[in-house]
């Protein structure tokens, strides 16, 4: 009992575990409780511990020494509900998924096709960016005070275009800011006060993103409920077992020339493609997909084929010449997965720059491209 009331006395005294935002009650118990959430195959991803933590954190205090923005290293594990468990189908979320803020493109603006997706993203993180307070978290800025990109799901930015239905053509209508919901609150924070002070600068009822003497994208911030189908997040995060691709997946790895060579190297080139989609899955989180089918050509009308978009090159660490640029080979996905999965689902190395998008199918309602995936 002595040691009982210590305890209690020390609870007491604990505010908060880990992050100031973290608000504890804690107390001492003398009979167990059931577990209402257990690791597993669910919904829900939380941050936990991973191995050499405390090198890792050593690490970054070296950069940080406490006053600079920074966060925790950490791994994603999924968890279900005890009470969801027996009473429907277990439904999974990748660590890339969460908040939407959906900013739509004005009429009178330069239209865009989705072959510029990558160009309209970088436009908006750029001007995002502009008005962000320096030091950035990594989780908005995407990279680690050393210049290399980290480790941890971060902030990304989705264009999203005209597709799926009889009068599709692809045009970008609107932007999506996403915020994997492990993103701290610090970062949350930071990317709220960048858009604010944006909004502030400009005066205007609108935002303006400029390509030079191509012209300009109006853009406004939108709230619910948003008129445009194409812009609505229950478009995209919809249950489904069934996704294809938007714009094309840029590969981790390339996977050897896809379309050149003999029949034999071919085919290697595209199982390895095949087997990097996978290990794409499993790098946000989600289960070894039922299938994988992999084209050049879209899988939903609208989309353009992959050989119209521009070369997607990428930043990569070399042991000896240091950074370079790194060409990434595009493919189209169509992905179906035995357990239902609940968007948005972005993959590949272009997936925080708008590659990798990818769209739940409803066969009953949804207009498919000359050929359909196979299920």
């Amino acid at each position: 009992p002595k040691i009982s009331k210590k305890l209690d006395c020390l609870l007491e005294r604990v505010t908060r575990l880990g992050h100031s935002s973290t608000l504890v009650s804690c107390r001492s118990v003398t009979t167990n409780s059931e577990a209402t959430y257990s690791p597993g195959t669910g919904s829900l991803n939380l941050r936990w511990v991973k191995g050499g933590q405390v090198d890792e954190l050593e690490r970054r205090f070296s950069h940080h020494q406490g006053n600079l923005p920074r966060a925790l290293p950490y791994v994603n594990v999924q968890y279900y509900n005890h009470s969801e468990k027996h009473t429907q189908p277990t439904v999974i979320r990748p660590n890339t998924a969460g908040e939407w803020i959906v900013f739509e493109f004005l009429p009178g603006s330069k239209s865009f096709p989705a072959l510029r997706a990558v160009e309209v993203a970088a436009a908006m993180r750029g001007a995002i960016f502009h008005f962000a307070k320096n030091p950035m978290p990594e989780e908005l800025s995407g990279h680690v005070p050393s210049g290399k990109p980290t480790t941890l799901p971060h902030i990304s930015f989705l264009p999203l275009s005209h597709v799926g239905s009889e009068y599709a053509d692809g045009r970008l209508l609107g932007l999506a800011v996403s915020i994997p919901d492990t993103v701290s609150i610090t970062a949350r924070q930071a990317l709220y006060r960048a858009i604010g002070n944006w909004e502030r600068a400009t005066g205007k009822e609108h935002l303006k993103l400029t390509f030079g003497k191509e012209g300009a994208i109006n853009l406004r911030r939108q709230s619910e409920p948003i008129t445009l189908v194409s812009l609505r997040e229950s478009v995209w995060n919809r249950r489904s077992s069934h996704f294809v691709t938007i714009t094309p997946i840029a590969l981790p790895r390339h996977p050897g020339n896809l379309r050149y060579g003999s029949v034999n190297s071919r085919s290697k080139a595209w199982d390895e493609a095949k087997s990097s989609i996978v290990l794409a899955c499993k790098h946000v989180g989600l289960p070894e997909p039922a299938s994988v089918e992999i084209s050049l050509a879209p899988y939903i009308k609208g989309v353009y084929p992959v050989h119209r978009f521009p070369t997607f090159k990428q930043k990569q660490n070399g042991k000896k010449q240091g950074f370079k640029q790194v060409s990434r080979q595009l493919i189209h996905a169509s992905i179906t997965f035995k357990e239902l999965v609940k968007g948005p689902v972005v993959l590949g190395a272009g997936r925080f720059i708008g590659l990798g998008l990818m769209r739940p199918m409803n066969e009953r309602h949804e207009s498919h491209s000359g050929r359909a995936p196979k299920p």
